[in-house]
């Protein structure tokens, strides 16, 4: 069974509540789900032992109306770039504005 997405509160010691943390900090009022998929790339190029490396995210948030899938990514990358130089390698997005 599929681990569901993570809507909780976040949990800091995570690199999963970091990004979850990090995500409604850089979009206010806006929804945000995180899931950790680091065991189904488990021996694919980025992929450590202990995981937290592959991840699946959604976020609907109102600063995304009026904006391109293309400028959603980057500030959601732009969010987040801590994190891949901490050793995140991949990241499923999800990026919509209320209503879409």
């Amino acid at each position: 069974m599929e681990k569901p997405l993570d809507m909780d509160m976040p949990d800091l010691n995570t690199r999963a509540g970091r990004l979850r943390a990090t995500l409604l900090h850089a979009f206010p009022g806006a929804e945000v789900a995180v899931r950790d998929d680091s065991a189904l790339h488990a021996g694919h190029a980025g992929a450590r032992p202990g995981g937290e490396t592959h991840f699946a995210v959604r976020v609907i948030a109102p600063g995304f109306a009026g904006m391109t899938r293309l400028a959603r990514s980057r500030a959601v990358h732009a969010a987040l770039a801590e994190e891949f130089g901490g050793g995140m390698h991949a990241l499923s997005l999800e990026l919509r504005a209320p209503g879409e």
